[in-house]
């Protein structure tokens, strides 16, 4: 028997003022049922079918987000983003469709918005990351309409290529935040590819594509961010470094930025046309209040383990969490079988050996059949799985972007089965000879 096991009440510890209706117990509680639920649920399943798991995730569809980049450049149907989350659920797992509200580790527990009380023996936390839309004035307002678009929304991704086909010029803007954001490359995949469409819809020469970021780098990798550069000055793009965006006044198609200088911030006002606009996102907010949560609101687990640094019965990965990584499904891959390991290693009281070295990967799109496949590590280096320099813009890299990578997702990831070197090991997949690298 786990010596993390609570024995339970009935009477409610949690703070929030709706009543406590029920509680439950599981021997593993899993906050979040999006990439990093399922494929450790899955994970686990496949190591141990007699254990008691159970996800708390109160969303009735899952989606391969990595996707909707292409959906707002037209190349992907929004529909073949989404399946039923009951249908990605592995068998045995028990499904709560309801929502987290508070965190009790001091007594294993979780409350749901329902009232809820669910205790645990091990918790992971995978909730994924909260979308702040509120936090630039006038965009909830303006959003999917007026040239206003997003990608980082299932309902919003099809109008940014509405938006994109139907542009006729002028000034076109390409949003970055301040803060921490999941596929931190998704902000220019959608510019290098709205830029290819108004080449060919021949209004390019009366276009100003802007990349406005608030941070001073175009990427956190030296050896991928000097390509990149080269991509925008071949393209003739326009990147404003340090242009935070504050505000949408939509009546009058205008973006404010707080643009930080050398005598302090600063406040300028863009026109716009069109404007994509990635938000600023954080933890959900009931892990920033939680006591689970570090200094910056993620969930604090250590970099290597995965465990929590302070409750050793709590694990976490994926986008909530403080890994000082990338947040992407790429980097969730890597992750997952670490925590499983750590996690099993735990339950039946040996030494965990499993080790995450922060890799992740960032299929940067460059254009329409152009990828630079960006895999880095904790020390910001870049490796390949690929027998090439990832450093390049390749073909064959949009292929696996474009089709292979969701295949591995759907049918090897959220499985829980073996992914590694999947995409090289796909019956009939053969090395494109027509490289845009050479």
């Amino acid at each position: 028997m786990s010596s993390f096991i609570q024995k339970k009440t009935n009477s409610p510890t949690s703070t929030d003022t709706s009543p406590i209706q029920e509680t439950q117990h599981y021997q593993i509680l899993i906050v979040g049922g999006g990439a990093a639920g399922i494929t450790v649920a899955s994970q686990l399943c496949a190591k141990n079918g007699k254990l008691d798991i159970a996800i708390l995730e109160p969303k009735a569809q899952h989606y391969y987000q990595p996707a909707w980049t292409l959906v707002g450049g037209g190349e992907y149907s929004i529909n073949d983003t989404v399946k039923p989350l009951a249908s990605c659920i592995p068998k045995g797992v028990t499904w709560i469709q309801d929502y987290a509200t508070e965190l009790n580790p001091d007594e294993n527990a979780v409350i749901t918005r329902s009232g809820k009380q669910i205790y645990y023996d091990y918790l992971v936390l995978c909730p994924g990351i909260q979308i702040d839309w509120h936090l630039i004035e006038g965009l909830q307002e303006a959003l999917g309409k007026g040239g206003v678009c997003s990608n980082y929304a299932f309902e919003y991704a099809p109008y940014t290529w509405e938006v994109i086909r139907n542009f006729q010029g002028g000034n076109a803007l390409f949003t970055f935040p301040a803060t921490p954001i999941k596929c931190g490359g998704a902000p220019q995949k959608i510019m290098y590819m709205a830029d290819d469409a108004f080449q060919r819809q021949g209004v390019s020469k009366k276009t100003n594509v802007m990349f406005c970021s608030a941070v001073g780098a175009i990427f956190p990798v030296p050896a991928y961010a000097e390509r990149l550069l080269k991509v925008v000055d071949r393209r003739h793009i326009q990147v404003k470094f340090k242009h935070n965006l504050k505000a949408i006044r939509a009546a009058a198609k205008e973006a404010v930025f707080d643009v930080t200088t050398d005598e302090g911030t600063q406040q300028v006002t863009i026109p716009y046309d069109m404007i994509h606009v990635t938000p600023p996102m954080s933890a959900p907010d009931f892990i920033k209040t939680s006591k689970l949560a570090a200094s910056t609101g993620w969930v604090d687990v250590d970099k290597q383990t995965l465990q929590h640094n302070r409750y050793p019965n709590v694990f976490s990965l994926g986008d909530a969490s403080s890994l000082p990584t990338s947040k992407t499904a790429a980097a969730i891959r890597r992750q997952a079988p670490v925590l499983v390991e750590n996690l099993l290693a735990l339950i039946n009281s040996t030494s965990m050996t499993g080790s995450y070295n922060g890799y992740t990967c960032c299929p940067l799109i460059t254009g329409y059949g152009k990828v630079i496949m960006a895999e880095f590590d904790y020390n910001n280096q870049p490796i390949s799985t690929f027998p090439i320099d990832p450093r390049e813009e390749r073909y064959s890299m949009w292929l696996v972007k474009r089709h292979v990578l969701p295949w591995v997702y759907w049918n090897r990831m959220l499985k829980g089965k073996q992914f590694e070197g999947d995409v090289l090991k796909l019956k009939g997949w053969k090395q494109p000879t027509n490289d845009l690298s050479h």
